[in-house]
């Protein structure tokens, strides 16, 4: 007993936490959001914190990687798990949409009227920016102060990784720049673990304020589209994810898996951000035994390129606005253009909470050609389906690392 409580401490004291929130959100609705400050305060210092700890994790990573084809390997491998466990997720969203109407008429009659006022002055220069201007934004930056902002998380990835390939490929002469940054790391690790003595009550207290907040007024084909998304994440988050562990390990994977996957899953679904959620996510996947390497370079690449909840949150999107709007999906080329919208928009979506993904549900109206006035109906769904997306989002990444080991490590990689 004392045995397993040292061992599910802290994911006890998450769970009390957020089971307490919970309560107190719905007895007290929407006064619980005075409490929405000190759960405010708890993501801010996560928040803070992720520039500094996404590029010191990845640099440090790659630079300490003696064997440059173990650096290629686990890049390569990183990538094609990456579009292996996306495409599962857009064909999931995709089954569990096709034969459901998320939205009837009269409701589509009722949403359209109460969003068309406030859509009215909602043009902005952003419209006329075409993919490609889309794409170089999302992947550069014109200044390097700009780096240094969570709004461009994909940028900052893509510095890092190369700074670190750079590093390693100094050598020697590079050495006293990665003993710099390895000492740097160290002390953003701990600065996370005195932010997180702090969890158990900013977790509870956002929790409490983001259910307090979740109103009634919510028009029935969203509250149709939330339930129905929250069943599919479940099923997926205990089916679909059991699977890659068990690829992963075989059963003794299924075990390091659960074993450890509590606190990333809880963060997440309190804070509803996937950067907020790197520090727990890369402490999770190491206990499960991924090595540091791939763990600290494939979970902050997976929080901006891998979202199997977005994904499927990006499915449901295009399937409420075909409903909404009539379209008709009975040809074997519409089908795939809303499959390869929702993996493109998955690119787009930011790894920060409520709003992180405005710009993927622009780059779903414009290639699907519906009117900008639906803009706020994406936001909507997005911002209802937000605590179970970011779950599958943050332990997706989890799973994925197991996933990258075993094929860099081998199939006994659990016994190293």
């Amino acid at each position: 007993m004392k045995k397993f409580l040292s061992n599910y401490k802290s994911t006890i004291i998450l769970l009390v936490a957020i089971i307490v929130g919970a309560i107190v959100g719905i007895i007290f609705q929407e006064k619980a959001t005075i409490l929405s400050p000190l759960g405010d305060l708890f993501l801010n210092l996560l928040l803070v914190i992720i520039v500094p700890l996404i590029f010191l994790t990845i640099t440090t990573s790659i630079a300490k990687m003696k064997q440059p084809k173990r650096i290629g390997k686990i890049m390569i491998t990183i990538i094609c798990v990456f579009i292996f466990t996306s495409i599962i997720a857009v064909i999931i969203g995709f089954v569990s949409t096709y034969f459901v109407k998320l939205v009837n008429p009269e409701d589509g009659e009722q949403i359209r009227a109460s969003l068309q006022e406030a859509t009215s002055d909602e043009e902005t220069d952003e419209e006329e920016l075409t993919i490609a201007d889309r794409t170089v934004n999302l992947l550069t930056v014109n200044d390097f102060s700009k780096l240094l902002s969570k709004d461009n998380i994909v940028a900052l990835l893509i510095a890092s990784v190369i700074f670190g390939i750079a590093t390693n490929m100094a050598g020697e002469k590079g050495k006293p720049v990665y003993d710099f940054l390895v000492s740097a790391n160290e002390i953003v690790g701990n600065i996370v673990k005195i932010i997180m003595y702090f969890a158990p009550v900013g977790l509870g207290c956002y929790f409490a304020a983001l259910v307090g907040s979740f109103g009634a007024s919510i028009a029935v084909g969203y509250l149709k589209t939330f339930v129905i998304y929250t069943i599919v994440a479940i099923a997926f988050y205990f089916i679909v994810y059991t699977i890659y562990a068990f690829i992963a390990g075989g059963k003794r994977g299924i075990v390091a898996f659960w074993k450890n996957a509590i606190p990333s899953t809880l963060t997440a679904l309190a804070t509803c951000s996937s950067a907020a959620s790197i520090p727990v996510n890369v402490e999770c996947a190491k206990k499960m035994g991924v090595p540091d390497d791939i763990a600290e370079t494939t979970i902050p690449l997976g929080t901006s390129f891998h979202k199997d909840g977005s994904i499927i949150g990006s499915v449901f999107k295009i399937m409420f606005l075909v409903c909404l709007f009539g379209t008709s999906l009975a040809t074997p080329g519409s089908v795939l253009g809303v499959v390869g919208v929702a993996l493109l928009a998955n690119l787009l979506i930011t790894a920060v909470p409520i709003g992180g993904g405005t710009i993927s549900e622009m780059l779903i109206i414009t290639m699907l050609g519906y009117p900008v006035a639906a803009l706020p109906i994406l936001t909507i769904i997005a911002t209802i389906i937000d605590p179970p997306a970011t779950m599958l989002n943050v332990v997706g990444d989890t799973v994925s690392s197991m996933m990258v080991t075993r094929v860099v490590d081998g199939k006994d990689w659990l016994d190293k």
